[in-house]
């Protein structure tokens, strides 16, 4: 059975001062007792609004970039955005209202419709579902922390906009840091199914069963709730994610800390976040644009800052850059 919103609001980011990672065992219970608070705190130092009054910054329409919109999504007036279910702050999540869409990736989904004249539609769906409505033209681009790779670069464009900083969090004081795959050795590692994250823990135990050490025993959640709860109980010694969910849930709680970050692209390649559509259905290079115009103007820096993401800022968007690479034969 899944949990009702604001409990996975709750659990997942630990959105009062007073919530600790022990108290989550039961989830529904601990959210029903717990009023999540107005303001909560970036790492970068920032109060973080978690009202639904978002009061998002925003920017003009620029018509040599709306022009290249495709004519059937101009003539609509709106840009279909899937996203995540809501339970990853700072990236998308729901406001304190357990219904208003807020985070990182919506305020850049807005900034982008302003830039192409459209009004955003949110959607959110299921991790699988993002790539399942993009496939069938249900909607028009997926805006929810997705990795540019290799693979995916055969069935989508990419448009990036942020970098992609892998995090590893464990106890606070646990004594031990992550740099690479030796040091994951033989320890119990907590990971999403179906992300990247995923795949470099099977990449760095292959490399560590080589060098004749023990790979790392991967465990599997997909609610955030559940993956704190293991970690507050000692079954995982760590988890892998998205560096910035990791990072701010830290923040929140003070009980747990991140050991280590790691390019979200592997060894090889400079991860890169991206909005992604449909192979050349056509949308790619006005989304660029639309980035590339708020970088410009200097409401892309409000929007990371304001959710403390100063640190994973990009230059310039890149249409299709070199992406994670595929699993070697």
């Amino acid at each position: 059975m899944s949990l009702p919103r604001r409990a996975l609001v709750t659990a997942a980011a630990a959105l009062t001062a007073t919530l600790t990672l022990g108290a989550c065992g039961n989830s529904t219970d601990a959210s029903a007792e717990l009023a999540p608070a107005k303001g909560s705190t970036a790492p970068n130092g920032v109060t973080v609004n978690l009202t639904p009054d978002q009061n998002r910054v925003t920017t003009a329409k620029v018509d040599s970039v709306a022009a290249l919109v495709p004519e059937e999504i101009r003539k609509r007036g709106t840009l279909t955005v899937v996203d995540s279910l809501g339970t990853t702050p700072p990236l998308d999540f729901y406001a304190n209202d357990d219904k208003t869409i807020i985070g990182v990736e919506p305020d850049l989904a807005t900034l982008i419709g302003n830039v192409l004249g459209l009004k955003v539609e949110f959607n959110p769906v299921s991790w699988e579902n993002i790539f399942v409505g993009l496939d069938s033209g249900k909607y028009d681009v997926g805006i929810s922390n997705i990795t540019v790779t290799e693979a995916r670069k055969e069935k989508y464009d990419f448009a990036t906009y942020r970098l992609d900083v892998l995090g590893f969090e464990a106890k606070k004081g646990s004594g031990w840091k992550v740099t690479g795959p030796k040091d994951v050795a033989g320890k119990t590692i907590g990971v999403s199914s179906g992300t990247n994250q995923e795949k470099l823990l099977i990449a760095w135990n292959e490399e560590n069963t080589g060098k004749g050490l023990k790979p790392a025993e991967i465990k599997y959640f997909q609610n955030s709730s559940d993956y704190y709860l293991a970690l507050s109980s000692g079954r995982i010694d760590a988890y892998v994610g998205p560096n910035p969910s990791l990072a701010f849930h830290a923040v929140q709680t003070g009980e747990s800390e991140v050991i280590g970050t790691y390019s979200g692209g592997g060894a090889e390649v400079l991860g890169k976040i991206a909005a992604t559509t449909r192979k050349d259905g056509g949308l790619v290079q006005a989304l660029g644009g639309a980035i590339n115009e708020v970088i410009r103007n200097g409401t892309y820096a409000q929007v990371l800052k304001r959710w403390g993401l100063d640190g994973e800022a990009v230059t310039a968007s890149e249409i299709n850059p070199p992406g994670l690479p595929k699993p070697k034969a």
